[in-house]
């Protein structure tokens, strides 16, 4: 497995108006190709601030992000297009467009400015779809499909893309038990089959332990714990994570978290 994503002294943040807010500094870390690396960490500790620094979407304060070897400052914007593929949370406002059309938006960096697909570009979009396993929705008005099948659609558009790398902000998010273990389980297949470098966030603890391949941990307290599951429980850092509230217990060995019956006064 390469190295695809590599940290070096990272501090993330905003600038305004002359000053400068760090939301974290000081990250090292790396992410490796053919892997599901999964970030989770406290409201406002800095997770969507450092998806959106590796994405490009925002420069980061100090420090290094190295892409398949070269830096992210070295990159041109269609050449990121071509080496990072981003999925948000947000619902996309597409109108009558068909879940094929959508995936094929994912060839934009290819098409040039008139955005004609080329016998290599439908191919490319029939293999994503067949890769989620979302043929059965190609047709269908995107606005028809559920919050967990148009997720499966971004994933295919990200795919069709064909870049290394796949970045996503929550993609569990607003979907039900089942469709969120689908989720998980997907990304991990499409990491470890076609050997993607695929990170995401997520406040799913028990799914991502069980799903994951590598954790971060972000904390206020601790910085940047990274490791497999069953490391970072050995380390009782999950523990430390998760036991905050009265009653609540996490047991490293089936990393699991158990919820006793608090007597409220």
């Amino acid at each position: 497995m390469n190295d695809a994503v590599v940290l070096t002294d990272l501090s993330i943040g905003y600038k305004t108006k002359g000053s400068v807010y760090a939301v974290a500094d000081g990250i090292n870390g790396t992410i490796r190709s053919g892997e599901l690396t999964c970030l989770m960490g406290e409201n406002g500790v800095g997770k969507s601030t450092l998806l959106r620094t590796l994405s490009g979407f925002q420069p980061p304060l100090s420090g290094t992000i190295e892409l398949v070897g070269r830096p992210l400052s070295d990159y041109t914007p269609q050449q990121l297009a071509k080496t990072i593929g981003v999925v948000l949370t947000e619902k996309p406002d597409v109108g009558l467009m068909t879940a094929r059309e959508l995936v094929a938006m994912g060839r934009s960096p290819y098409t040039g400015f008139w955005g004609r697909l080329s016998v290599s570009d439908h191919e490319a979009v029939s293999d994503a779809i067949t890769l989620v396993g979302i043929q059965q929705l190609a047709d269908r008005q995107v606005g028809t499909l559920s919050d967990g099948e148009r997720q499966k659609v971004m994933i295919a558009k990200a795919l069709a893309q064909q870049t290394d790398i796949i970045f996503l902000d929550e993609p569990t998010a607003f979907l039900d038990y089942p469709s969120k273990v689908d989720m998980l389980l997907l990304l991990r297949r499409i990491s470890h089959e076609a050997s993607k470098t695929i990170f995401l966030s997520t406040h799913d603890l028990e799914l991502t332990l069980q799903s994951a391949d590598t954790l971060w941990l972000m904390t206020r307290s601790e910085g940047l714990l990274m490791g497999t599951p069953r490391e970072l429980a050995s380390l009782g850092a999950l523990a430390r994570f998760v036991e905050k509230a009265p009653g609540v217990t996490f047991d490293p060995q089936q990393l699991k978290v158990t919820i006793k019956n608090v007597t409220l006064s």
